[in-house]
C-alpha cells in the first residue's frame, strides 16, 4: 500500500534530506495558564509535547545550532526544519511571534519553519504574520485536533469545539499556509470505528498533511492516573498496526502523512512499552503496508 511519506515530499520540494529541530520558544498555553484550565490536555507531558526540544533558556539561534550538532552524525550536507514544538506556539504577542519566528527563518540551514498550535489561538493578526513568513521560507501550521469527537474532546480536556477547527482551517488555507493536523490513535473510550472517523472528516477539510499519533500514557500527567486506576487500556502494536492500516487506505494520494507513530521520552513513558522501539514499530508498520 502506497502512500505519501513526509521523506518523500521533503527530498521532492527541497532535494536533499531534511531534518527537524526541536525549539521550545518559552511560550505557554491556554489550557496551562489559568484562560481555560490550568492542567493542561490530559496526555500532555510536563514539557507541553516539547521533551525533545532544546532548552527554552537558549536563543532560537542558539536552540537551532544545539540542534544541528544533535543530529550532526544522521545528516550530511542537508537543511532543517525549525519546529516550534512546546506548548502553544502561536498563543503570544504578534510581535514575539515574530521576533522568534523571523529569526530562526533567516538561519541559513533552515529551509522552513513548522508551527505547532492550536485551532482556538490563530487569530486573523497571526495567520497574516504566519503568511508573511511563508513568503520568505516555506511554513508548516500544525493543529492538534486529537479526535472530531464531542464526548472524547471533553474527556481530555482540549477545550475547543470542532467547529473552532474548522474555522480555522479555511483561514489557514485562504491564507495559502500549508496545515498539518495531528489525530491520536487509541484515545480511551474510542473505537476503531471513531478514530477513522475522525482521519475521514480531517482529509476532508481541506489539510495537506496528517500525523497519527499513538497515543503515550506518560508519568506525570493526568491520563496517567486514570491507566493506573485500570479505567483504560492501551493498544497493542498489533491492534495498532491493524488501525493504521485502515487509516492509510481512506487517507487521499494528496494528502502528505508526516507521522505513522510517534514516541514519547523513554524515561517518562508508562505505556504502551513496545512503542519505545520506534524503529522496530515503523519496520513491522511498513512491513504490513508492504503486504497490502
Amino acid at each position: 500500500m502506497k502512500y505519501y511519506s513526509f521523506n518523500q515530499y521533503l527530498r521532492s520540494t527541497f532535494g536533499c534530506k531534511v531534518y527537524k529541530i526541536s525549539i521550545n520558544a518559552g511560550f505557554t498555553c491556554p489550557n496551562r495558564d489559568g484562560t481555560l484550565g490550568t492542567e493542561g490536555c490530559i496526555f500532555c507531558s510536563k514539557g507541553g509535547s516539547g521533551d525533545f526540544a532544546e532548552s527554552p533558556a537558549l536563543s532560537v539561534t542558539q536552540q537551532i545550532e544545539s540542534g544541528k550538532e544533535r543530529v550532526k552524525n544522521k545528516i550530511k550536507n542537508g537543511k532543517y526544519i525549525a519546529y516550534f514544538q512546546a506548548f502553544t506556539n502561536t498563543y503570544a504577542p504578534t510581535e514575539v511571534l515574530r521576533s522568534k519566528f523571523f529569526e530562526a527563518a533567516s538561519h541559513p540551514d533552515i529551509a522552513a519553519v513548522s508551527v505547532a498550535t492550536r485551532p482556538d489561538c490563530l487569530p486573523d493578526e497571526v495567520i497574516s504574520l504566519l503568511a508573511e513568513l511563508n513568503a520568505l521560507k516555506p511554513v508548516f501550521v500544525e493543529l492538534g485536533l486529537q479526535t472530531i469527537h464531542k464526548k472524547t474532546a471533553d474527556y481530555i480536556r482540549r477545550g475547543y469545539a470542532l467547529e473552532t477547527y474548522d474555522d480555522a482551517v479555511k483561514r489557514l488555507k485562504n491564507a495559502g499556509l500549508n496545515t498539518v493536523v495531528h489525530i491520536i490513535i487509541g484515545l480511551p473510550g474510542e473505537t476503531k470505528k471513531d478514530m477513522l472517523e475522525s482521519v475521514e472528516y480531517v482529509c476532508k477539510s481541506g489539510i495537506d498533511g496528517i500525523k497519527l499519533q499513538l497515543l503515550h500514557v506518560l508519568k506525570g500527567t493526568d491520563l496517567e492516573k486514570e491507566y493506573l486506576c485500570g479505567k483504560f487500556s492501551v493498544l497493542s502494536i498489533d491492534e495498532y498496526i491493524d488501525i493504521i492500516k485502515s487509516c492509510v487506505e481512506i487517507i487521499p494520494n494528496n494528502i502528505v502523512i508526516h507521522r505513522l507513530t510517534g514516541d514519547g521520552a523513554k524515561k517518562d513513558l508508562i505505556a504502551p512499552l513496545w512503542s519505545a522501539d520506534k524503529k522496530n514499530v515503523l519496520n513491522k508498520i511498513n512491513k504490513a503496508l508492504s503486504e497490502e
